[in-house]
């Protein structure tokens, strides 16, 4: 029988690949590897970050090839980058250099802690860096959320953060905390910056 190799795009179209126009979700339990770190996102440390997150990633994906046998593996396609974005209280008006950030990708549920520290192990020996130290596995349940499709430049994320706002304000929703999460559908360095594709998300309660 042939193995169905797992792709976001088809089997999770609900958390991945929104509208634009807003929409309500609730975001089950999901396993990360993330990286944490502040200032502005355009700056070579960023970049140095995801590169890291990446190559833990693509670490986990490829086990099998490097003889490693996990109960529970299966073939899948990896997860899109994300961030959650913290100390955003005005998204029109936003210091970029102040950011607090959490870039983060999502994981199979055959990953666990035991796992993830033996890729670490395997990654310093075939691709190290300083910062692969402070990569982190956890494990979140993020809960009910409104999200919805940002087309275009990160600089204008402004106008759909407006219409999720709007969305709020007409169905009795009130938005949780001042942070965001970004999920990057597109390769910003070979994507033009009007082609983007961008889930934003935040987290909200009902007003009762």
């Amino acid at each position: 029988m042939k193995i169905t190799k797992h792709e976001w795009r088809k089997h999770e179209k609900e958390y991945y690949l929104p509208k634009q126009e807003p929409v309500l979700v609730t975001v089950p339990e999901f396993k990360y590897i993330m990286l944490e770190g502040y200032g502005n996102p355009n700056n070579e440390e960023f970049s140095d970050a995801i590169g890291v997150l990446y190559s833990v990633a693509y670490g986990i994906k490829m086990l099998p090839k490097n003889g490693v046998v996990r109960e529970g593996y299966f073939e899948y396609t990896v997860y899109p980058l994300e961030g959650i974005w913290e100390g955003v209280e005005d998204e029109e008006n936003l210091d970029k250099d102040k950011l607090h950030y959490k870039i983060m990708m999502r994981q199979p549920d055959f990953v666990d802690e035991d796992l993830f520290k033996i890729v670490i192990e395997m990654v310093k020996k075939k691709k190290p860096h300083v910062r692969l130290d402070e990569v982190e596995f956890a494990t979140m349940d993020e809960g009910l959320a409104i999200q919805a499709l940002h087309m275009g430049s990160y600089d204008n994320e402004s106008e759909t953060f407006d219409k999720m706002k709007k969305y709020c304000e007409e169905n009795s929703l009130k938005r949780v905390g001042f942070w965001h999460r970004e999920i990057y559908l597109s390769d910003a360095r070979k994507t033009e910056k009007n082609k983007l594709k961008t889930v934003l998300q935040y987290n909200v309660e009902k007003i009762h």
